[in-house]
Parts: structure tokens; sequence; C-alpha cells
């Protein structure tokens, strides 16, 4: 919610605070701030000036000469602005002004005619185009009536402003307004609240001559109000309040559309507007939609509906989407003269499910479905009437149908003092709790130690006495409230997963790794990206109903794709070397995905590049995580047909009987491509629920060996099929009792060495426990694995 903060001092009176204290404060008192944004940043020395004259340019077509009065000066102005008139009012960048964006504006000559400064668009002075009136999107910005001249330009109707973004929560729909951001300024500093004007002066004929209202679901509407306005003059709004739509986040349209809407950002109330005269039968009807029932929306989408869905209607044809969105038959435009002013309130479930079933939301939709007080209603009725009248914009029929089938009774809550300072450990008295919550519109009657609360008609979350506490708490000062230890025996601890889980980011980050999160919501197209085959089980992804789109519409499988497109984004932006791991979780569907919540799995996915990043680096982290936790009797197969990595740099880690703990290996270059990296990338994934289940941290330390080891050097000549692997294999098994450590020093392909074969060398050790060892015993256990590795694989002693 974009807050104005000159909009919102209408209100409160805020001007003597400063807006980091203003901030500061609302955020200690349960307003969280997303931004605070300044209009006008940078912008100097643009000021209001007036068109004098406007001539031809000698030398250019498509240029114009000006003669623009400054107030203290009149200046030569060239532009290729088609909009502009003699005797307009606009901004005006003098000689040496600055733009938002930091241009600096100096005198220059175009096709030999000198110019003086220049012409201000919205957009020049940091408005999104988004929010600019569309007269004014490909233009200069033309103001609507004289100003004085010279004025800087952020003084005019308060257009240099701080606009705070507020995070408000789904609970506190009323904050969704800025009346409600008032209140809440108003009670975090004790301010008194002024509330705007909503008296109507004039009115004629009687509003029951021109329109009935009829409710037929009144579980789904509860409240609707309806008001005829006549003599409708279709135009722009005044300047003012025009400013303050932007600033908010809205753009101009006219001056009906703009006054519902102001009223809509000022109330939190959604309001609509019907052209009175589009409608053949003047009986508003509002019932549930019929299967297969079409309406085409203010965006000219035809929609076709579902049994259920609340309609608006004129007698029987539908107008609008209830609490969603207008009809295009009944569109407020330029030749409209009269008009009927809806203001109701709705179902939130109602709401919430029609907008998520036809994917179309609104502004108004987003309040209804998080909840709107219906007694809103006539005070947001009054007070459009009120800008009506005031703006000229058409002449209010006396009289307001008002149908209310379902009355809303609040109830009063009691609270206990004792209770409420046993759970904010505090000493308050009655007297000081009641004034914390009055501050806040809640009436309070004080009986002995309990607090009797009614709370006000908007706050639709304070049901239960806790909540009252929260009110307290946030109004005395969560930063002021003395921190105290618990009472109690139990203290939490992490389980043994979570203790494991925070020890292998520890350890990876100490390996040089950084540790990244990212969405667990993902693209169907990441399949594609790393060549997963139609058939792999990855592809069974859980899918959501209602996505933010088609990038974020089912959850993850697999932990890859996030992690190649953080090293690919880092690649882009010239990072020499990269190296990151997630631990997350991946999801998958059960039998009954509706009904059933989907399988998660815990992952763990490791990934770098850069120089000196290679297979054997990855391979490194990995066994230092094995033996921090433990993990023996391993052994790494090559992995030829994983269409994600490269087929003859690819390993799986093989636990027991063909368990795969983790593949790792360098990215397939056809996923590199697909990720725009031309660099070789190391990744591994991990399954952490299978690492958790192995973990053994037990260690138990030997002495230092009594006896010295024998070693033996071993090179035979295998075919290159043989892996690594293999010999190991069955060096451990033949090795005896007294082989201690057996590990590869060498591989050698050359001259020497017959195409097809290679050398491999093992540096062995032997050792007794109780004894130096002498020749005999190793002897006899290096003939029994040269034997068999000559049996098993064909190898030649070299």
């Amino acid at each position: 919610m974009l807050i104005p903060v000159k909009w919102l001092s209408e209100y409160v009176n805020i001007s003597d605070i400063d807006v980091k204290t203003l901030e500061d404060r609302l955020i200690m008192s349960g307003s969280n701030t997303e931004t605070v944004h300044e209009t006008l940043k940078n912008v100097e020395n643009i000021v209001v000036g007036k068109i004098l004259k406007i001539e031809q340019h000698p030398d250019a077509d498509k240029l114009k000469v000006l003669a623009v009065d400054l107030g203290d000066e009149v200046v030569q102005i060239v532009t290729g602005a088609t909009n502009v008139l003699e005797n307009v009012y606009l901004p005006v960048c003098k000689v040496n002004s600055v733009l938002a964006d930091g241009t600096k504006i100096k005198k220059g000559k175009l096709r030999g005619v000198e110019s003086y400064g220049m012409l201000c668009s919205y957009q020049e002075l940091g408005f999104e185009t988004s929010v600019i009136p569309k007269a004014f999107v490909d233009g200069v910005w033309l103001l609507d009536q004289a100003y004085p001249l010279g004025t800087p330009i952020g003084e005019i109707e308060n257009l240099k402003d701080h606009v705070i973004e507020f995070e408000i929560t789904p609970n506190r729909p009323d904050c969704l307004s800025i009346i409600g951001m008032a209140r809440e300024a108003a009670a975090t500093f004790d301010l008194p609240l002024n509330y705007p004007s909503e008296i109507i002066e004039n009115t004629h004929g009687n509003v029951h001559d021109y329109v009935k209202i009829k409710i037929e679901n009144p579980e789904l509407c509860p409240r609707y109000a309806g008001r005829v306005v006549t003599d409708v003059k279709i135009g722009p709004s005044p300047l003012w309040m025009q400013l303050k739509l932007i600033k908010a986040g809205m753009r101009p349209t006219n001056n009906i559309v703009d006054i519902t809407n102001y009223v809509l950002l000022e109330y939190g109330q959604p309001i609509h507007a019907f052209d009175l005269d589009t409608l053949k039968h003047k009986e508003i009807v509002i019932r549930a939609a019929k299967e297969g029932e079409k309406i085409t929306t203010l965006d000219d989408q035809e929609r076709e509906l579902e049994a259920g869905m609340l309609l608006i209607t004129d007698q029987n044809e539908p107008i609008a989407l209830a609490g969603v969105m207008g009809g295009a038959n009944t569109e407020v435009s330029s030749t409209t003269q009269n008009i009927l002013i809806e203001v109701a309130n709705f179902d939130k479930k109602s709401i919430r499910k029609t907008s998520r079933t036809l994917q179309l939301r609104s502004e108004a939709s987003s309040r209804y479905e998080k909840g709107v007080s219906q007694n809103l209603v006539l005070s947001a009725m009054s007070r459009v009437c009120h800008l009506i009248e005031a703006t000229g914009a058409g002449k209010i029929v006396e009289g307001v149908i008002d149908v209310e089938p379902v009355k809303r009774t609040i109830e009063a809550v009691e609270v206990r003092t004792k209770r409420i300072n046993g759970l904010l450990g505090l000493n308050l008295t009655a007297e000081q709790m009641a004034n914390y919550l009055r501050r806040l519109e809640i009436e309070v009657e004080i009986k002995e130690d309990v607090l009797v609360c009614t709370p006000p008609h908007q706050r639709l979350d304070l049901l239960k006495e806790v909540d009252f506490a929260e009110e307290i708490a946030r109004l005395y000062g969560y930063d002021v409230i003395p921190s105290t230890l618990f009472r109690g025996n139990e203290w939490g601890a992490l389980t043994n997963g979570q203790t494991m889980i925070k020890e292998t980011r520890e350890l990876l980050v100490a390996c040089g790794l950084n540790e990244v999160t990212t969405y667990s919501f993902v693209s169907p197209k990441t399949h594609e990206q790393i060549n997963l085959s139609e058939h792999s089980i990855l592809r069974n992804a859980v899918q959501l109903m209602n996505p933010l789109g088609e990038e974020y519409s089912i959850m993850r499988t697999t932990l890859l794709p996030n992690l190649l497109e953080v090293l690919a984004r880092n690649y882009k932006r010239s990072v020499k070397a990269a190296q990151a791991f997630e631990v997350g979780n991946v999801f998958f569907p059960k039998q009954q995905p509706i009904v059933e919540l989907p399988i998660e799995k815990k992952m763990l996915v490791l990934g770098m590049y850069g120089e000196n990043q290679d297979f054997y680096t990855l391979k490194g982290v990995l066994e230092k995580l094995f033996e921090t936790f433990g993990v023996r009797n391993y052994k790494y197969e090559p992995e030829t047909t994983h269409a994600t990595y490269h087929p003859g740099r690819c390993a799986n880690v093989i636990l027991g009987d063909n368990h795969v703990l983790a593949t790792l290996g360098e990215v397939h270059p056809q996923v590199l491509s697909n990720y725009d990296v031309d660099v070789p990338i190391m990744v591994c994934e991990l399954d952490m629920n299978m690492l958790m289940q192995i973990t053994n941290t037990y260690k138990k330390f030997d002495g230092i060996p009594k006896y010295p080891a024998s070693t033996r050097d071993l090179a035979v000549l295998v075919k290159d099929e043989i892996t690594n692997q293999m010999v190991i294999d069955i060096i451990k098994a033949k090795g005896g009792k007294f082989l201690e450590s057996a590990e590869i020093f060498d591989v050698y392909k050359g001259e020497q060495i017959e195409k097809g074969y290679k050398s491999m060398a093992y540096a062995l050790s032997f050792r007794a426990p109780d004894r130096t060892l002498v020749d005999e015993d190793v002897n006899k256990a290096m003939e029994k694995i040269l034997k068999q590795l000559e049996d098993e694989l064909g190898a030649e002693l070299r």
C-alpha cells in the first residue's frame, strides 16, 4: 500500500515529524514498511511557466520555437512536443536545471535556433508511465490552471512528497487505506484524527424514481447501497486529485472514475459507477450466476462464469462481476450523463474464489477478499457524492437505497488485566491499558480488573482477548518491553537432522562455497533446460492451482536448475569464478495430490566454475563432507546415462546394494548452452535424507602405531575401460588383514603404452599392530592381489 505522506497528514497532524521518525515509529507499532521513496528526487530548478507565443521552426518541420514566461524572465525554448498550446501553464526546465535521472539541462541550439531550457514531461520528473494520464504519456505535462509563474514545480499541489510503501498483513485489511494508516499514525503518536467531509449541500428529486435494488443471495451480499447522480460532466479530475492518485500508484482517467478510486484509497471501500442510461430495466438484482453464463468485463474480455459466482444484473442481464470488475456494457464514458453509484459489501470467500477461478484480480477484489466492514458503506457513499458535488462533476439525487438483509453485530470482548500483564511481562493498570485501546477507537468500560472492549467496526481482526493484548503491546512499544527469560524447566534444542544441516552449511562455507536460497516454485521449462527425458520421474511435479504465472507454476523436483540459474547469472555478470550450494526441499505429488500434501525430500546441491575448479575440486569437498559425518564404505561408479551431465565426466556415489547417495560431474555442454554459459560447470546432487540415516559421528581414536609400516608400489597395465574403483576393490579384498591403505598416485598413457591401455600406479601400506612385518608377510598379500588383478581384469605387472 503506497501512502503519500502529505495526503496522510491531511487526517493526522504529522507535519512536524520527519519521515524517518514516522517510518521508525510506525514499524515499532506494527506497521512494517517495504520502501520509502521521494518524489522529484534529484529535480532542481524546474518551475511553472506560461507559453506566450508559438512559432514554426524556420528549418525543421517537427520543431517549434516558443516564448515562455517564467515570471522573472521570458525565454526562448525549442521543442518537438506536439501538444503545446499558447497561454497554457506547464513545468519548464530552466538552464542548469536537473531532471529526476540526473540529466542536466544546458543552453543549446536546435537546427541553428538557440534554446534556453526545456519543457518537461511526467517521465522526466521521475514518474512511471503506468501512472501517467494517457493524455500526457507522449507529450509534455500541461497544468490544468494558472499557477504563480516561477513557482518551483514541487510546490504545486504538494507534488514534492515522500511515499511510504507499507506491507499490510492479511489480518489488517483496515490498513489498506489512507485513513486506516492515519488511524495507526494517530494511535502511535497519540494525536487526534481528522475525518474528511462527507457533507452534501444540495440534492434534488428522489432516488426511488430512478432505480430499484434487490438482493437474492444475502449470504453473499449482506449490504448493497446505490445513489444516483444526474447532469454528469465527464472530464479530467482536479490536479490535486490526480497527483494524489499518481503518488499512490493509480493512473487518473476521468473525474468520475478518479473520484471512486480516490475514495477507494481513502476509505478502503471499493466503489463502482454504472452509466445509468445503459440500464434498460433500471432494476439492480444481486444474484448468483448460472452455469455457463457470460459477461464482458471492463478489460473487454468475455468471461464464462461458474454457478455460484456473484453477479450484479439489470433485472436479469449481467452488468458486473460483484466485487471484482464492472461490465463493459455499463462503463462510464465521455457521453455519460447520469450514473448509479454502487457501494456494497460482499462475502470475502466468494470474491476470492471468483477472482482465482477467473484469474482476474483488481484493486476491489484484493480488498474484498481480505474483508471490508459493511459499516463503511454509507460513509463511503457520502464521501463520493461530496467530492462529485465539490468538483462540479454532477448533481446529487436525494436519498440512498440501502439494502441490508444481514445486519452485523459487534460483540464486546472481556479482557483481563492480570492476563495481559502476564502475557506481556508488564505491570500496567487497567486505566493505562484502556488509554492505549481508546487511541485505537476501541470503546472500553472498566469493571474492576476486567476491560469490556468493543472494537470499532473496521477492526475485523479483534475477536479474542489475546488480540487486544497485541494492541496494548504494540502501542506500549515492543522495543521498551523488558527482556526476561521465560520460566520453566524445558529448553528448546535442534533435532539431529537440523543440527546436521547446520553443520553441513558451516562446513561448506568453510570450504569456500556461498549458500544460496531459491524459490520452490519453478517453471516447467526448467525440465527442458536440464535435458530431462520425457519419462523422467523428475517431470512428475506438483502443479499449483493458482500460480503467479507459468514461471512459478510447479514445485521443484530438483534443485539443479535453480543453482545453474544462479551460477549462469553470475557468469553473465562477469564473475570469473563462483562456488555455491543450497540445502532445500524438493516435492513429489502423492496419489491424491488435491487431498494429500506432497512428499518432501531434503536435498543438497553444489556447483562451481572458474579457474582451478574441476571434478576433483568438487569431489574433494564432497569427501570432506563424508569424512565429517562418518560416511564410509562408499564407492564411485561411472554414470553415462544422466542427460544433465557430461557422459564421460560423471559419477555416482554408491552405498551398499546400489543405493545412489550422490551424483557429481561436469554439466552437459547442451545444458550449458541452454543457460548461455560457455565454461565448464561442476555440480553435485546429494540426498540429504539418506545422508542423515547413515551418519555416524562417533569417533574412536587409536594410539600412535608402535611398529613401522611396510610400503609397496604397484603399477599395472590395464585396458582403458578399467576404473580405479575396480582395482581398489580387488586390492582391499585380497590385501589381507595387514593392508592399511591403498591409494592411486599415477595414471599414464603415452608412446610406451599400447593403444587402448593405460598404466595405473598405487601406493600400498601394510602394518601389524603387534610386530614388525617381514617381506614374506607383504609378498604373500601382493601375490594374491596381482593374481586376482590378472584373472579378473586382465592386468599386467609393469
